[in-house]
């Protein structure tokens, strides 16, 4: 099961940290209107932010994620803080973009329709190579989504987004304590479900 991101086709990855260097460079030039570097911003953030919604609402997340954006690129240039603090803030957003979906969802629950409605469009990018990376990580996303809740969000919000635990803790509302111990809670019980070690 492999949650990490995926290196961009056509070149090699480069390391943890010199990304994060360039996003983090890019995170004050963006605050500042600078498109290129928000295009980067959000290429950076937005694959780690749709995991964490894909727990919290399923096939929802990329909607949820499209009104989280709404709001992040409004207040944008009211941000202050580094990278950990912005991913922090960006997952809080989307955590309250769900939240409203999800009450929104019960109040008026959709109907469905028909597949035969939509008519067949053939995809721009290698089908085959998307279906296997989107294979495992939606399996790996709806085992993490069986956990309990504020375990699968500790989870998701510490090992794919990335969020130490004090950052986890607000966007959560709760102590970094509490964090620990559900990710370590959640992460014991996906062991014992996978049968190895944390």
């Amino acid at each position: 099961m492999v949650l990490e991101s995926v290196p961009a086709r056509g070149g090699c990855a480069r390391s943890e940290p010199e990304v994060d260097a360039g996003v983090s460079a890019a995170l004050g030039r963006a605050c500042r209107g600078d498109e290129d570097a928000f295009r980067l911003l959000y290429r950076a953030i937005q694959p780690g932010l749709c995991r964490y919604l894909r727990v919290l609402v399923g096939q929802d997340a990329e909607d949820v994620a499209s009104e989280a954006w709404l709001h992040i690129t409004r207040d944008l240039a009211s941000f202050r803080g580094d990278l950990d603090g912005f991913r922090a803030w960006t997952a809080t957003i989307a955590r309250h973009r769900a939240l409203d979906h999800l009450r929104h969802q019960r109040r008026r629950p959709a109907a469905e329709a028909p597949a035969e409605w939509f008519p067949e469009q053939p995809a721009p990018d290698d089908t085959a190579a998307a279906a296997i990376e989107a294979t495992t990580t939606d399996a790996a996303l709806a085992l993490i989504a069986t956990l309990p809740r504020d375990q699968a969000e500790a989870v998701v919000l510490r090992a794919v987004i990335g969020l130490d635990a004090k950052a986890a803790a607000a966007v959560l509302g709760k102590r970094p304590g509490a964090v620990r111990t559900a990710a370590y809670r959640g992460l014991r019980t996906l062991a014992d479900r996978l049968g190895g070690p944390v």
